[in-house]
């Protein structure tokens, strides 16, 4: 079942069962996919779905550390409600044990070995790895590495 097929399905279950908080979060990112499917730029494939996921989720949290530092608790639970609904769609990235393991392999596959090659170390690990591993993490793990 393609990413597209779960959000209209949880989005339909979400209406019947009248749970309007769960449905406008939902809404929220059925838009979207309708926007990325209008957009011309390959339509609504499942990685350019799970792009769009993490950018809202991203938005999600952003927008609720500002209502918090503004005080305004009601709103920034909203947010985080909606990041965990869209969290939800969203595949589980590696722990760091695991993108330890893909760093060294990186690591060793492109001869880095001083913190300037640290682009090309990462440029190895994303290409094999994609929506597979955390880029801040990955970042973090190969500069302890290639430090030293």
């Amino acid at each position: 079942m393609s990413l597209v097929e779960r959000v209209n399905g949880e989005l339909k279950g979400a209406m019947k069962a009248r749970d309007k908080q769960r449905t406008s979060a939902l809404r929220m990112v059925r838009a979207g996919i309708i926007e990325l499917e209008k957009s011309g730029t390959g339509g609504a494939t499942d990685e350019a779905v799970v792009a769009l996921l993490r950018r809202l989720l991203k938005q999600r949290i952003d927008a609720a550390a500002s209502y918090d530092d503004a005080g305004r608790t009601d709103l920034a639970d909203g947010e985080r409600f909606e990041a965990d609904v869209i969290d939800a769609f969203l595949p589980r990235l590696a722990d760091e044990a695991t993108t330890r393991a893909w760093a060294e392999a990186a690591v060793a596959c492109t001869g880095a070995t001083e913190p300037r090659q640290l682009g090309m170390a990462m440029g190895a690990l994303m290409r094999e790895h994609k929506g597979e591993v955390d880029g801040g993490l990955a970042r973090r793990l190969l500069s302890e590495l290639l430090a030293g």
